[in-house]
């Protein structure tokens, strides 16, 4: 496994409940600052494999990367159950909700 992809995966884990990280924070972190498309692409391809919590990762903005559909509501469902709210342009608010890790994996 590529180094970037099993640090990443290890900072996924490491999310708590009613926290979340963005693509780019995680991607950064894990040492590629404009990797976050391999973040998704990691989500996609290894969540299931390793029981990431992916509903705990979310875009820039704030807001559940699919779009609408059973996805997108299965993920802000999750989120919600961990305490996290939505404001009406159906973001939540980083500065409250995002997990701040300052080392470096």
């Amino acid at each position: 496994m590529h180094p970037f992809t099993e640090k990443v995966i290890k900072i996924i884990k490491n999310i708590p409940s009613g926290k979340v990280m963005t693509y780019g924070q995680i991607a950064r972190l894990a040492g590629s600052p404009r990797g976050a498309r391999q973040v998704v692409r990691i989500l996609h391809t290894q969540s299931e494999k390793h029981q990431l919590p992916w509903h705990r990762v979310v875009n820039g903005k704030g807001e559940i990367g699919f779009k609408d559909g059973d996805l997108h509501d299965m993920q802000r469902e999750l989120l919600e159950n961990e305490g996290i709210h939505f404001n009406i342009n159906k973001r939540l608010d980083l500065q409250e909700f995002v997990h701040e890790s300052s080392e470096q994996i």
